[in-house]
């Protein structure tokens, strides 16, 4: 039987570099130390860990306010011990909370809600919380200060969008950057704030590009009739499209053969086809073949 639940899939993000730079004994030590202290953590504030799934951990609450507020919780308390990490073993928190049904078999669980949450962990950066919006309108009055909306973001595998809201945890913000409005859309003064000064360098061999908030979207692909050009075979005529939605770049794969991400910083990388995902930070983007292709055209990206 389906029992609403709140899911949340916390991952250490950049693990893959401490076991390089590590060696395996050492790096397995610190996520098993790091995942154990997130799992006690949840636990204590009132979440059911279900398992361990490497640098991951996935831990289900019945209340979706008891769930989000530990998550709060969890990336003010883990900066604490990131603050005592050594560089090399520098690792910090994506979180992925999700609200949906959930079924429970053989002490593991299964469902939408679980796809989500572990999908959105993989999109976010380090550092953020990424929440569906059925976990907050579970649990919260929107607007408030915490909740920033993202707007849409597609899920690998699901015909629908989702409405994704990022987590404001840090203390002390001011709450007037943070506050947004309900419905879709940003009120015009503070989609204005948000662009201003905002920005995406692209870099592709010896040529570089910035677009500013206000100049998008911008189109890439090989053709000249668009914004950014990257002259390769391999790379379709319009390839992606870059966007400003809700004071986030978003990067729309409209290609062929897909874009694959790799954010700066480590993680999984990630295959868009005929999807979407939130740009953060430096990172590449391979166009039309996989980074394990050495001739892959990249494009390197930088958003401010």
């Amino acid at each position: 039987m389906s029992v609403q639940s709140t899911v949340v899939f916390a991952d250490l993000f950049g693990s893959t570099g401490v076991f390089e730079a590590l060696g395996n004994a050492k790096a397995t030590e610190l996520v098993t130390q790091a995942t154990a202290w997130v799992a006690q953590r949840c636990s204590a504030q009132g979440g059911r860990v279900v398992k361990f799934l490497g640098d991951g951990v996935l831990i289900i609450f019945t209340d979706s306010t008891k769930a989000v507020l530990a998550v709060m919780d969890l990336q003010r308390s883990y900066q604490q011990l990131l603050g005592r990490m050594p560089p090399k073993a520098y690792m910090p928190l994506r979180i992925g909370v999700a609200r949906g049904g959930v079924e429970i078999v053989d002490d593991d669980c299964y469902g939408d809600a679980v796809n989500i949450a572990a999908r959105l962990s993989e999109l976010t950066g380090p550092h953020q919380i990424w929440v569906n919006s059925d976990a907050i309108e579970d649990g919260f009055d929107v607007p408030d200060e915490r909740f920033r909306m993202l707007g849409p973001i597609h899920i690998r595998g699901r015909a629908e969008s989702c409405k994704v809201y990022q987590v404001e945890w840090q203390e002390n913000q001011g709450s007037e950057l943070l506050t947004i409005a309900a419905g879709e859309a940003l009120s015009s003064r503070f989609a204005g704030r948000d662009a201003l000064g905002a920005h995406i360098e692209l870099f592709w061999l010896d040529k570089k590009r910035v677009f500013n908030a206000f100049d998008l979207p911008i189109h890439i692909g090989r053709t000249h009739q668009v914004e950014f050009v990257v002259s390769d075979a391999r790379v379709s005529r319009t390839h992606a499209r870059l966007d400003w939605r809700n004071g986030n770049v978003v990067l729309v794969d409209l290609s062929s053969y897909g874009c694959w991400i790799r954010f700066a910083g480590g993680g999984a990388d990630l295959l868009l086809r005929r999807e979407e995902c939130v740009l953060h930070g430096r990172g590449e983007v391979a166009l039309g073949t996989p980074f394990s292709d050495p001739s892959a055209p990249v494009l390197g990206f930088l958003v401010i």
